[in-house]
């Protein structure tokens, strides 16, 4: 694809506005770490919710998908599809005990609910292990994915590819996210959400055009799975037939994936950059309400121009070699010549959006949940600052670069995280609701985690295709990881009682499972809204698949089908709105 001079000024257009709108909060961001890494709370739902989606849509993102579907089938992308749950627990379950909590970063919270040098201990380590570890896999495959990008884009080597986005692209982010923080990801994250969005929908449109239109692409596609929402299990439990998930890799997803795995953006509980996000709203209510509006964008709004771009590229390339490249070649060979700047812009967008909230994210952790926590705790706000403005680039910039040349695809950096954090997620789930649960808890399950998903890549005791081998690998390590950390927290103490009854006060979480703690502050009002949230939460799960699969069916013009869950999703909505979200409900909770 050759650019012309007017595709090179959107490009040089785009980058421009990020650096004016990274310029523009200098000041509002350097006055202290609260208002670098959290905006100074005073974010607004729609802002922080968008800035979520953004996050969350990155460069690698339309490729995955392509590939899950060219492989599997619409139904492949219950690889994400099925973290909807977990998303709708933290708006319903954690949001407000997030915000409630006035911290900085998630990691924090391991010294406000636990005590001592485990704690201690627990909060370095969770710095570094987030930080860097899981930091430099998400980089890598982002990085990778652009450097795919730019490769095809640009008809480059992958060498010059990969050297663009080390020696500029990132280094590029890095001064607009040192220079406005929080703010400037924020608003940046607005501008580019908008713009990706905008060239997803045209490559859908043009690459739909391409097979001859809606109707003709169904109909060279009809006979096949490949446009059914769910697998087809009549291939048997671990057979893997054409454009299916076996029935096994299908029940991990949606039985196991959301509340035991840990993900970034779809932790169970709300950590990471989400709970960034919820710290950085005006009050409780302001967090809620972001996190329902990134589910409900992630999911509704974000899938279907990638479906679509993506059963084109079936009809189109049929026998791909590498079917994540799908995507750009569609791009490239069918959108008009107008776009060409524009793609390469959003594809910027896309990548920028991301690495910016990593920078961000990442350094709040290095820098206050470890430097400022050990190394330096007596400096001031401005030294904190401006050390997070000179270390992340460069540190992250060799990382990204090793990472990218390490992982063989993007969704092998995908499913490497998943395995990773499996057995994790119901610690995070009940440390908020159990008072049991101490540092040792986090402690263990973090390490049996990794040192199962190291043994089990070592040994390789499993066999079958990709998306078994997937399934048997994490359930091996959420069952070895779960009983470990359950028999870890029955047979060490709990916390100190003065440290659980401080934490009580400040969080109030359901006191059903505080109650020998709830005893001993009679004070405080008792919360028990575990019932109610949890109602709120089946409803909000139904209000999303509902409305996310109305927007399929229109796509596949299957109007009937479409119209009903439109119906559907529009009552959920109303029960929602009037039962929890309205503010005479707010207010009476």
């Amino acid at each position: 694809m050759t650019l012309k001079p007017y595709d090179l000024l959107w490009v040089a257009g785009y980058l421009v506005a990020t650096l004016i709108v990274g310029l523009y909060f200098r000041r509002r961001s350097a006055a202290s770490t609260a208002d670098y890494f959290v905006s100074g709370r005073e974010t607004s739902w729609w802002l922080a919710g968008t800035s979520m989606v953004a996050t969350t849509f990155a460069a690698d993102t339309p490729l995955v998908v392509t590939g899950l579907v060219y492989h599997y089938g619409i139904a492949g992308n219950w690889l994400w599809w099925s973290f909807l749950p977990s998303g709708m627990l933290t708006v319903f379950l954690f949001a407000r005990l997030w915000r409630r909590s006035g911290l900085i970063t998630d990691v924090q919270f391991t010294e406000v609910r636990y005590s001592g040098r485990p704690a201690a201990f627990l909060r370095g380590f969770r710095a570094i292990y987030l930080g860097l570890l899981m930091n430099v896999i998400i980089l890598g495959w982002v990085t990778k994915a652009m450097t795919l990008v730019l490769s095809i884009a640009l008809g480059i080597s992958s060498g010059k590819a990969l050297a663009l986005c080390l020696l500029f692209l990132i280094p590029f982010t890095g001064i607009y996210v040192s220079l406005g923080g929080l703010w400037g990801v924020l608003w940046t994250d607005l501008f580019q959400f908008i713009l990706k969005m905008g060239v997803v929908i045209a490559v859908g449109y043009y690459a739909v055009e391409a097979t001859g239109g809606t109707s003709a692409m169904l109909a060279r596609l009809s006979g096949t799975s490949v446009t059914h929402f769910f697998p087809n299990f009549s291939a048997g439990w671990t057979t893997e037939a054409m454009w299916t998930l076996p029935a096994l890799t299908f029940c991990v997803y949606l039985g196991l994936q959301w509340w035991a795995f840990w993900y970034p953006g779809s932790e169970p509980g709300g950590g990471g950059y989400v709970a960034q996000r919820i710290f950085s709203a005006r009050d409780e209510r302001h967090g809620v309400l972001s996190v329902l509006w990134f589910n409900f964008a992630n999911y509704v709004i974000r899938t279907w121009p990638w479906v679509i771009a993506a059963l084109a590229v079936v009809v189109l390339y049929p026998h791909l070699e590498h079917p994540e490249a799908g995507y750009m070649l569609v791009a490239t060979q069918h959108l008009p010549a107008a776009w060409r700047g524009l793609l390469v812009a959003g594809f910027l967008a896309a990548f920028m959006s991301t690495l910016a909230t990593q920078l961000n994210w990442g350094s709040s952790y290095l820098m206050v949940d470890f430097y400022k926590r050990f190394l330096r705790p007596n400096a001031s706000e401005q030294h904190y600052v401006n050390v997070s403005r000179r270390v992340m680039v460069p540190l992250l910039v060799v990382a990204a670069a090793w990472m990218s040349w390490e992982l063989t695809s993007i969704q092998t950096g995908w499913e490497a995280v998943l395995e990773i954090g499996a057995g994790t997620g119901g610690v995070y789930l009940l440390r908020w609701y159990w008072w049991r649960v101490n540092a040792w808890s986090e402690i263990s399950a973090m390490c049996t985690a990794l040192a199962v998903w190291a043994a089990v890549h070592w040994g390789a005791p499993f066999h079958g295709s990709d998306p078994v081998v997937f399934a048997k690998t994490t359930i091996t390590t959420t069952v070895v990881t779960t009983l470990v950390w359950i028999a870890v927290t029955l047979v060490t103490r709990p916390e100190p009682q003065e440290k659980l009854v401080s934490f009580y006060r400040m969080a109030r979480p359901d006191a059903r499972g505080w109650q020998p703690i709830a005893r001993l502050a009679p004070d405080v009002p008792e919360t028990r809204d575990v019932g109610r949230n949890l109602g709120a939460w089946l409803i909000g799960c139904a209000l999303v698949y509902a409305a996310m699969f109305a927007v399929g069916e229109f796509c596949l013009e299957r109007w009937l089908a479409g119209w009903a869950l439109t119906a559907t999703a529009g009552i959920c909505g109303v029960v929602i709105y009037r039962v929890y979200l309205s503010r005479t409900a707010w207010k009476e909770a």
